[in-house]
């Protein structure tokens, strides 16, 4: 690639230029980098290139180049949700990668309790009652029976705001950004670290 095009690139995505601007200015990079990466370069925010592993296939430049994975990787998500939504992550299917990690809550109750509901009817049966069948702590004093009651109306609400909507509604009528995602990512994730350490 050409010293005249790597200056431009340089200059026009200088990041003085972009104060205040972040998810803009990362979505220029995300583009930029996905061409950049064929010539085995990268651009990254601290303004300079940077010697990379050339990429081989658009499928592979792209991967690389988003920042969502690269936002979702610094969140140290739980394995378990990642195993249910690589692959939509991979594509950026926000809808359906959504639905996934719904389903790896459910599926992470099931194998701990043998229950074979779902939804809010599962998180009940798992959470609720005056002896529930898994605590995510003692459940001996007022405050941590408090804490179990909200832990089950913060996992259904999960199932009731992304579930249950991803799984009746069309994908072009159901728009969610990425931000959005990511934090409902880190949500499930959160909800699945209790649910692993419950007893």
């Amino acid at each position: 690639m050409g010293n005249c095009v790597l200056t431009f690139i340089s200059k026009a995505l200088n990041p003085a230029r972009f104060v205040g601007e972040l998810k803009f200015y990362r979505g220029i990079i995300e583009k930029i980098n996905t061409v950049l990466l064929f010539q085995g370069l990268e651009f990254k925010e601290d303004g300079c290139f940077h010697t990379v592993k050339a990429a081989k296939t658009l499928s592979e430049a792209e991967s690389r180049a988003s920042n969502l994975k690269e936002t979702i990787a610094s969140r140290n998500l739980h394995s378990h949700l990642l195993k249910f939504c690589k692959a939509e992550l991979l594509e950026d299917n926000y809808f359906h990668a959504v639905l996934e990690a719904t389903k790896s809550i459910a599926s992470m109750i099931r194998a701990k309790t043998g229950l074979t509901s779902d939804g809010a009817t599962l998180v009940e049966a798992a959470f609720s009652g005056s002896s529930p069948m898994l605590k995510i702590n003692p459940f001996e004093t007022e405050s941590e029976k408090s804490e179990q009651k909200g832990f089950v109306n913060l996992t259904k609400g999960l199932f009731g705001t992304f579930r249950n909507t991803t799984a009746h509604a069309a994908r072009y009528e159901w728009n969610l950004p990425e931000e959005d995602a990511v934090d409902l990512f880190t949500l499930a994730s959160y909800v699945l670290r209790r649910i692993e350490k419950s007893s």
